[in-house]
């Protein structure tokens, strides 16, 4: 993460501008959960439900929702629509308990231990989340956002994608899904490096994002694949962008943020995931008819998170490159799975039951957008 239903629009709204400051976002099971990083919820005071109304005068079934996404533009449609009280106002009187994340295994660990509802959040959590609880807890209930990764290098060293081959590229985290994504590339040129210690014909160097741009400001690494705005703020420190991992996809989309809800809680309380959803969908409404208004409002909460706005040098760059969409691209989630798989990261999961896209798909069709599909992982 203002709007009145649009008519039938396409799912994909390319964002002009933009920030992610996209933590890693590890990838499933076994030896990537001794991989993720998290951090402890930042809890906002919340949007005070006084300020609107539901959209038909309805009082839901829960006082308020718990609501996790992280500070970066990823997720713009979290922020948007908590900045500009577009899902408040779908929940009326429910009151939205914003908690910020830095990484999806804290947000998991929320949702799991029931202090968090529903969140935003990458692929590879969503996945680790849902295979580690034996599909027991969570689902995904729609997309987010598509696209926003890059691979940016030093173009004194790097000025083909054949230079790559030994030299040091970053990823955020291993598993995660940019290095899941980096490792599947490496393969297909037919170069080798093992998973575990990124060691091979190219050096995949496991780097926090936070400290990627210092290391290539350094030279300790010749380039990263990594997701806005860290890919712009290295392009602003001289970096050149190599290759947009949205050209290595079909129709150049790929998921790179879910909205998950915990199952107890959509069992419970349908009625106030649906308002959620309504509110998202006409947020990223809004964000496609007000590009402008939209970018300076998930800056303004981004500003609000952590002190300071992104420049413009960083976020007009990033922007364009991120497409929020409330299609969550079923079908590339099994791709990036399939991919982990490959690269012998994880065992084969069992995805089946994942996704449950029937209030997504509701509010779609009220809104006359055409329904979404689960790629055959829906729940039955």
């Amino acid at each position: 993460m203002p709007a009145t239903t649009r008519s039938t629009r396409t799912t994909r709204t390319t964002l002009r501008r933009g920030v992610v400051a996209a933590a890693a976002l590890p990838l499933l099971i076994g030896a990537l959960a001794s991989c993720g990083y998290g951090s402890e919820a930042k809890k906002d005071e919340g949007d005070k439900p006084a300020n609107a109304a539901a959209t038909d005068g309805a009082k839901l079934s829960a006082s308020e929702v718990r609501i996790g996404y992280f500070p970066n533009l990823t997720h713009a449609t979290a922020l948007v629509g908590l900045q500009e009280g577009l899902i408040q106002k779908e929940l009326g009187a429910t009151a939205i308990k914003p908690q910020s994340f830095n990484a999806g295994p804290s947000e998991i660990e929320a949702l799991n231990g029931g202090s968090l509802d529903i969140g935003f959040i990458g692929p590879s959590p969503s996945i680790n989340g849902y295979v580690k609880s034996k599909g027991s807890n969570l689902r995904i209930i729609s997309g987010s956002a598509s696209g926003g990764v890059k691979l940016v290098v030093n173009p004194d060293k790097i000025k083909t994608l054949d230079d790559l081959k030994g030299k040091k590229i970053a990823t955020p985290q291993k598993g995660n899904t940019q290095d899941v994504a980096f490792l599947n590339w490496i393969s297909e040129k037919g170069w080798k490096v093992d998973p575990e210690s990124g060691k091979g014909d190219v050096s995949v160097v496991r780097t926090d994002n936070k400290v990627t741009p210092d290391a290539f400001k350094q030279g300790s690494i010749d380039g990263a694949w990594v997701p806005e705005p860290t890919a712009s703020k290295l392009v602003s420190d001289g970096g050149s962008v190599l290759l947009d991992e949205t050209a290595l996809w079909p129709d150049k989309k790929f998921v790179i943020t879910n909205i998950i809800v915990s199952q107890k809680f959509l069992k419970e309380h349908p009625d106030v995931v649906e308002a959620v959803l309504r509110g998202t969908v006409k947020t990223n409404d809004w964000i496609h008819a007000n590009q402008d208004k939209a970018k300076a409002s998930a800056n303004a909460k981004l500003e609000a998170e952590s002190g300071k706005a992104l420049e413009a040098k960083v976020i007009d760059p990033a922007w364009p490159s991120i497409a929020v969409t409330d299609d969550p691209l079923a079908s590339t989630l099994k791709t990036q799975s399939e991919w982990a798989v490959k690269a012998k990261l994880i065992e084969q999961p069992d995805l089946a039951g994942i996704y449950d896209l029937t209030l997504l798909n509701k509010v779609l069709k009220a809104a006359g957008k055409p329904e979404v599909s689960d790629a055959g992982l829906g729940a039955k």
